[in-house]
């Protein structure tokens, strides 16, 4: 019957403790300066060398030869402490889960008294000592706080947090750490060529996974791979078999699947996991790490490598491939989705479903909200990078067709303010007919081709009607930035126009408009436009009530056409004392109700009603005659409808001190 091989090859020296350097390096300086105190505390995970350590420690202070960092291993003490020794006297092991109350301290204070009976020291190793009870804690306190110049302790726990505040502070703690993979990985394949055992690639790293950074762990798994092999040694193949880790050619397909989204491998994948017998849990986890090793790879594509040592150079060869296929954004999200599941898995009563959820996430970018966006956008460059697809060129009129000379477009005619005929020109003269040109083209003139002018394209296809179909995921997700935002916008707002760099709003009244324009709402729409479709665009807002008044007050504005046949008549002399705005050209309105007040100035007297129509207030009664305008016959007070703002202006004028009666009579 052979011996573990964590027995057979257990250190004698802290030069043959692995991983554990941040320990070993100071106990050995304290060693060699002789500033060793009374009491020590190991704590740290099982199986990364704590008890060890107090053992080698004992060595070395027991030591013919010491207190020396590097004991004999010749004399009595060193042989008895071996690894295959018997034991020493005076180096007392106590299993403190056995020997944790008030009694067994009191013995062991009792025993302590007593000179060592080969030694230098009586050392104490008291393993797993959180489980002394606090009473007999406070019974080794008195002890441990003032031992006897021969006596030494050493406390190893797993648990320090459980070992009471008066022994902590009395001891030196030295905290324990796991062996890294890389260190651990190496240790185990000196000891597999030791033995001469032969291993295939990839199984050691099987071995260090299983392990959990526990050399001892990982040497009880190893010798179980030992004690099953044959000739050929340690095969992947057995080793995954046994310790219930996945294959890689169904972590490969898996992936692939994934890569091409194609649902039907992906599912064909699980229920191979299953039929195999495989632990969905276990499957889970390795895929998690191998999306782990595409992102690093996809990450650092040269120097990957160097970060994924334990990985065989065809399986690294494979993840590059594998990681092409994908985006950052999408294995990103493909990780978050799977470590998602696999803290759902705890406890779940059936793991083949969640398992087949989690891959139903995957396969579906929009199943995950914004964190689908990324995704997307990978998908879409990959294609387009596949296709080599580029934007459509604008349509361009052919060089070699000779295009007819454009006619020259007239200014726009803009509508006179409301009120303002009468300064601009005087109303012409009933009863004669007034002639316009006619609109269409002269008779001879052939009429010119109508030319196709193509609407710009907009950034991926998005105009204003796309615009319009997605304002609802708009909405919504300005909802989730800002509520106040989100009803403001479904309450009083459109979208009118996108052209590309802009996006118009209407909104209801001229107020709300301010409001929209004097916050943080546009920006908080350019926000929520360019997470839910991608589109950078500025955001501005109109009045569109306004805008239709102001649209119906000039229509109500300009004359009515008269019949083309007419004959225009010369204008009538008009006295410049009343018209004295009457000018070939109009003067430019100013801001404000300036405009307003020229135009009511520049209003006959015949044009205005004798009552205002505001209530309670009533125009002046004048006894001198009414003056008309030279070449104006006389007629029954009839005026014509005339605009409120007219009517408003001309009373509040009247109310003005600084106006005078002759500016207020004209």
């Amino acid at each position: 019957m052979s011996t573990a091989l964590y027995r057979r090859y257990r250190p004698e020296s802290f030069a043959d403790v692995i991983g554990q350097d941040h320990v070993t390096e100071p106990l050995m300086q304290a060693l060699r300066t002789g500033r060793v105190t009374h009491a020590y505390l190991f704590s740290g995970p099982r199986g990364c060398g704590k008890t060890t350590s107090a053992r080698i420690l004992a060595r070395c202070l027991n030591c013919e030869k010491g207190p020396t960092p590097i004991p004999c291993g010749v004399c009595d003490s060193c042989l008895a402490l071996a690894r295959d020794g018997s034991g020493s006297v005076d180096v007392i092991e106590i299993d403190a889960a056995s020997h944790g109350g008030v009694d067994d301290a009191r013995d062991l204070r009792e025993r302590a008294s007593y000179g060592p009976a080969l030694s230098r020291y009586k050392i104490y190793i008291i393993d797993e000592a959180h489980m002394v009870t606090p009473q007999g804690f406070n019974a080794l306190l008195k002890i441990v706080e003032e031992p006897p110049e021969h006596v030494k302790f050493i406390f190893a726990t797993t648990q320090p947090d459980k070992v009471i505040g008066t022994i902590r502070s009395r001891t030196h703690h030295y905290p324990f750490r796991l062996v890294p993979p890389l260190v651990l990985q190496d240790y185990l394949g000196q000891l597999c060529a030791t033995e001469g055992v032969a291993v295939a690639p990839g199984v050691l790293s099987f071995v260090v996974r299983a392990g959990g950074g526990s050399v001892r762990d990982s040497l009880s798994v190893l010798d179980q791979l030992m004690s099953g092999s044959g000739d050929e040694g340690l095969t992947y193949q057995g080793a995954a078999a046994l310790l219930g880790f996945t294959e890689g050619e169904l972590l490969d397909a898996t992936i692939d699947g994934f890569a091409a989204g194609d649902a039907g491998a992906v599912f064909r994948q699980i229920d191979k996991v299953i039929e195999t017998g495989h632990d969905p849990r276990r499957f889970v986890e390795d895929l998690l790490e191998r999306l782990r090793d595409l992102i690093v790879v996809a990450a650092v594509p040269d120097g990957a490598s160097s970060i994924l040592r334990g990985t065989p150079e065809d399986q690294l060869e494979r993840i590059r491939q594998q990681s092409g296929a994908f985006g950052p954004g999408a294995l990103s999200r493909s990780a978050d989705i799977v470590n998602a599941g696999l803290t759902e898995m705890t406890g779940a009563t059936a793991p083949r479903l969640q398992l087949e959820l989690i891959c139903a996430r995957v396969l579906l970018p929009g199943a995950s909200g914004e964190n689908g966006y990324a995704a997307r956008l990978d998908r879409i460059e990959r294609r387009l990078e596949m296709s080599g697809a580029t934007p459509s060129a604008r349509t361009r009129p052919d060089a070699s067709v000779p295009q007819p000379p454009a006619p020259p477009v007239s200014p726009p005619a803009v509508a006179p303010p409301v009120g303002a005929r009468a300064d601009a020109e005087p109303p012409p003269a009933r009863g004669r007919p007034v002639h316009e040109p006619p609109a269409g083209p002269p008779p001879g003139a052939e009429p010119l081709p109508a030319q196709a002018h193509p609407a710009p394209s907009m950034p991926g296809g998005i105009d204003t009607d796309a615009i319009r179909r997605s304002w609802p995921d708009i909405l919504a997700k300005v909802f989730t930035i800002r509520r106040t935002t989100w009803t403001f916008l479904s309450e009083h707002t459109q979208v009118l126009d996108y052209d590309g760099t802009r996006l118009l709003l209407g909104i209801q009244t001229e107020g709300l408009a301010t409001t929209f324009r004097r916050g943080q709402h546009a920006e908080l729409v350019r926000q929520a436009l360019s997470e839910v479709l991608g589109v950078e665009a500025v955001v501005e807002a109109i009045a569109t009530v306004q805008s239709e008044r102001s649209g119906s007050r000039a229509t109500a504005a300009s004359p009515s056409p008269a019949p083309s046949s007419a004959v225009t008549p010369p204008p009538s002399p008009v006295s410049p004392a009343i018209a004295p705005s009457a000018a070939p050209a109009p003067a430019p309105a100013r801001p404000g109700p300036a405009p307003e007040r020229a135009s009511v100035l520049g209003l006959h007297r015949s044009e205005l009603p004798r009552r205002c129509s505001e209530p309670g207030q009533r125009s002046p009664r004048r006894s001198a005659p009414r003056r008309r305008a030279p070449g104006m016959r006389a007629h029954r007070y009839r005026s014509p409808p005339t605009p409120w703002s007219a009517l408003t202006t001309r009373t509040s004028m009247r109310r003005l001190p600084w106006v005078s009666r002759s500016s207020r009579e004209s």
